[in-house]
């Protein structure tokens, strides 16, 4: 897999800041004595409030520095209307009552003479949202008058955070950790130029644009991870020219990359499983062909700036080889020659960062281990290990029951960032995740539970920070548009944008189920703090009251009776409310109230290609299916286990008030026996239905 990032240029975003509606707020100079090598001698802050609706608002903050250069920086003020950040960006924001500090984010730490430095918000008011009347940099007074108006409100808050200022572009770092650190976070441009075909469109995106990096860019990324696939793009043996029109396309995008601040890593992509794995078989073939590539890769990108990395070989694998051993032996012979051929080409690639692989970029211990053996017999300070993390796979792809964010999740996600961590930062190596996400969006987003792959990122995301490690999104087109530069999950990009800076509260469930007939009782849910506090829940802009309308009785939410009542109204199937549990930071958990009845599902027939079970949903959602025989033995594919994979071998589709069962889980049933299916619901109800297979045809009988 793969992925990339962006952002916008100067004169394009000037322009857009132009036309935008905001209300700028200028603490003007004052010019203070220092009072210590890194406090601020003078400073104007600029506080715009780029949109506001009913009990929310987004806000930009402009910090220029007008005193000595300062290197590490923390901004100070106080909301006079008790207004509560809720999310930021390009900073770290704490608040203290009405108090808020934000501090840098490690890559835009410098602010030199006369520099700028942004970050952006959003937050909540009631009353009033009056701006800030007062500033300190790094305990130094920001002296001036405050002026302007508050915008007119809008009818809803953006779905994704409004970009600030571009990120700056970050010094050349000589320090590797640093320089790796500074790419923090990344962005994967996938299934582009890794795609297998004619050219960067093969795989069904679009042809990549200036425009597309600098909207990715303007969302936060600092790094963009470019994957290239050679194959098809290079001549015969002896020397595997490398096609100049496919070279040239891949440089000029490098070079709108490096233009717009990003760091920038390309790699032989899918080469790896195309030619590459043939190497136990054909080692002088596969050693010459890489060779010939990466001379001719370093020739040209030798005088590129430090900011772009190469990577030696995407997901290495190796077929019909005789074990670990092998398998091992041959990667080191591949980043060794890697290494060598780089360095040895001069420019800038002498002191270059090298980006070298585990096998299968696997976090296994034993694979890691084999890695830092490469990394000592090479002893060059400039190098980055990588590893690829696709969480706990039962979960990533919704498999085997594992519907949930649960310990045994997370239990992975820790031995995994643990490993990497105590190989190589704690050694002062720097790691890059170069490809993070849930194997299940290679389909869709929705193979996982909305709230569960919330949480799964929300404490990706933290737990990366704590460990040091640089993550690169992998993104084939599934997350953000290539031409209409939105986010098609923005609640999902939100709570990861959020996790590169801060904690956010989340609960054991999004999702209150309440029947359609009899007595409404109360509902509770575990709240997951993650540091913060639970500040209230609210209905749109309307607050709901504690005692009333909820209690909360340590880590326990409940709704009461009540309220729910109130909130089901006349108590329609589905979503009939939608709330938003807020914390001392981080973004709101959004919890949606549902109206259901059991599931109904109906006799049909059909075949083994095409076998729909007429389903009425009645406002409950599909989690998971088991398949077992009479004898209790398990049906269909993945027969280790009763539960299986969602949206391989079954997909609900509500609109079309069915559940499909795919030809794939036919492929794996037994002729002429019966096969019971057990359907779990969201709400916690589950469904018998009875299908027999008869060769291409597929009876279904209700349970």
């Amino acid at each position: 897999m793969a992925g990339l990032r962006s952002t916008v240029r100067g004169v394009r975003w000037r322009l857009g800041l132009v036309a935008a509606t905001a209300t700028t707020l200028v603490a003007g100079v004052g010019l203070v004595a220092a009072t210590g090598a890194q406090a601020a001698a003078g400073c104007r802050v600029a506080y715009t409030i780029a949109s506001q609706w009913p009990g929310g608002f987004s806000a930009t903050i402009g910090v220029t520095n007008l005193g000595d250069p300062v290197r590490g920086w923390s901004l100070v003020w106080t909301y006079p209307a008790g207004q509560r950040v809720t999310q930021a960006w390009n900073a770290t924001v704490t608040s203290s009552g009405s108090q808020v500090t934000a501090t840098d984010v490690g890559y835009n730490a410098a602010i030199g003479t006369n520099a700028t430095v942004s970050f952006g918000l959003n937050g909540s008011w009631t009353g009033a949202n009056t701006a800030p009347t007062s500033f300190t940099l790094n305990g130094v007074a920001c002296t001036g008058n405050v002026g302007g108006t508050t915008p007119p409100a809008t009818t809803r808050p953006p779905t994704t955070p409004p970009p600030t200022t571009r990120p700056p572009t970050p010094p050349p770092a000589t320090d590797p950790m640093a320089a790796v650190a500074a790419m923090q976070p990344g962005w994967n441009l996938g299934n582009s130029f890794d795609a297998v075909g004619a050219d960067e469109t093969a795989w069904g995106n679009p042809r990549v644009t200036e425009a597309l990096l600098d909207n990715i860019r303007a969302q936060g990324f600092n790094s963009i991870r470019i994957p290239v696939t050679w194959s098809n793009h290079h001549g015969a043996a002896p020397d595997h020219q490398i096609d100049v029109a496919w070279l040239n396309r891949v440089r000029e995008v490098v070079n709108w990359a490096l233009a717009d601040g990003f760091y920038v890593m390309i790699n032989l992509h899918h080469d790896s499983w195309q030619w590459i794995n043939t190497m136990p078989t054909d080692r002088a073939g596969v050693l010459n062909r890489y060779t010939a590539l990466w001379t001719q890769l370093a020739t040209a990108f030798r005088d590129a700036p430090a900011r772009l990395t190469f990577e030696s070989v995407n997901e290495p694998q190796f077929s019909n080889s005789s074990g670990d051993a092998q398998n091992a032996a041959l990667l080191h012979e591949l980043n060794t020659r890697f290494h060598q051929v780089v360095r040895q080409s001069g420019g800038n690639n002498a002191t270059r960062l090298l980006v070298l692989p585990t096998l299968h970029t696997s976090a296994d211990q034993a694979r890691v281990d084999e890695l830092v053996a490469t990394f000592t017999a090479l002893n060059d300070r400039n190098l980055v290990a990588t590893v690829h993390f696709y969480g706990y796979w039962p979960f990533s792809v919704n498999v085997a029951g594992g519907t949930r964010f649960d310990a045994t999740v997370q239990q992975d996600l820790t031995d995994q960032f643990d490993r990497v961590y105590n190989a190589f930062v704690a050694r002062n190596i720097p790691v890059i995740i170069g490809e993070y996400g849930l194997l299940g969006f290679d389909r869709h987003t929705g193979t996982i539970q909305q709230g569960e792959k919330l949480k799964f990122f929300e404490f990706l995301g933290h737990y990366a920070r704590q460990r040091r490690l640089t993550t690169m999104l992998w993104d084939n087109g599934q997350h953000f548009g290539r031409t209409s530069f939105q986010w098609s999950d923005p609640e999902l990009f939100a709570q990861i944008r959020s996790s590169w800076t801060t904690r956010s509260g989340t609960a054991s469930s999004d999702q209150v189920y309440v029947p359609r007939t009899g007595t409404i009782s109360s509902r509770s849910l575990t709240l997951n703090l993650n540091g913060t506090t639970f500040q209230g829940l609210r209905q749109g802009a309307t607050e709901l009251a504690n005692g009333r309308d909820y209690t909360v009785s340590g880590n326990q939410l409940t709704l009461t009776a009540a309220a729910l009542t109130r909130l089901v109204g006349s108590r329609a199937y589905g979503v009939n409310a939608t709330l938003h549990a807020r914390f001392s930071q981080g973004v709101p958990w959004r919890i949606t109230i549902l109206t259901y009845d059991p599931p109904v599902l109906a006799n049909t027939t059909g075949t083994t290609s095409a076998f729909a079970i007429p389903t009425q949903f009645r406002g409950d959602q599909l989690a998971t299916m088991e398949a077992k025989y009479a004898d209790g033995s398990y049906a269909g594919p993945h027969n280790w286990t009763a539960f299986k994979e969602f949206d391989v071998t079954f997909a609900p589709d509500y609109g079309a008030n069915s559940i499909t069962l795919k030809p794939e889980f036919f492929a794996e049933v037994n002729d002429g026996a019966q096969v019971t299916l057990t359907f779990h619901f969201w709400s916690g109800t589950t469904v018998t239905y009875h299908v027999t297979r008869s060769g291409t045809g597929v009876t279904g009988t209700t349970g």
